[in-house]
């Protein structure tokens, strides 16, 4: 908003003639309009929240329920059998799909900087149990000390 500046001087002892007589009118530069900053992080803001839901990829996976489940901590690894496993023999660590051949040095990789020797296996719930002892022995192999079976709680989606 422009500010109403006063002339140093009025009346006799100005030194400026008729120019200065009166107020001047002057702008000043260290105002900042922030409205339209404000709006343009605000539209930003909405964007990044209706988007962040869609970035998450993953697979699908029909956990078997059980009524002694428990959250999980963060910073976990985990490996995901699917139902193609019987067909294709793939497995998923964390979001890398890898041949159940090389799960154990892939796994060993992972572990490497790691001192808690442990990991979660997610298995959908139409995998075959043979299919399931056939990655708890890769996994052994690996040099795992604890194999957690990820389960929901009964009664949840």
């Amino acid at each position: 908003m422009p500010k109403v500046q006063q002339s140093a001087g009025h009346g006799a002892g100005s030194s400026r003639g008729k120019r200065g007589r009166g107020a001047r009118v002057g702008t000043s530069l260290a105002e900042i309009n922030v409205v339209p900053l404000v709006d343009v992080m605000l539209v930003l803001l909405i964007i990044f929240m209706v988007a962040a839901p869609m970035m998450t990829q993953g697979m699908p996976v029909n956990l078997p329920k059980a009524a002694a489940s428990r959250n999980i901590p963060a910073q976990q690894i985990f490996v995901t059998v699917p139902v193609s496993f019987a067909t294709d023999r793939r497995v998923q660590l964390d979001s890398e799909w890898i041949g159940i051949d090389a799960l154990p040095e892939r796994v060993k990789q992972r572990l490497m900087e790691r001192t808690d020797r442990s990991l979660f296996l997610r298995g959908d719930g139409a995998v075959a149990f043979k299919d399931i002892v056939t990655v708890f022995d890769k996994l052994k192999s690996a040099g795992i000390e604890k194999v957690g079976v990820v389960t929901t709680p009964v009664g949840s989606k």
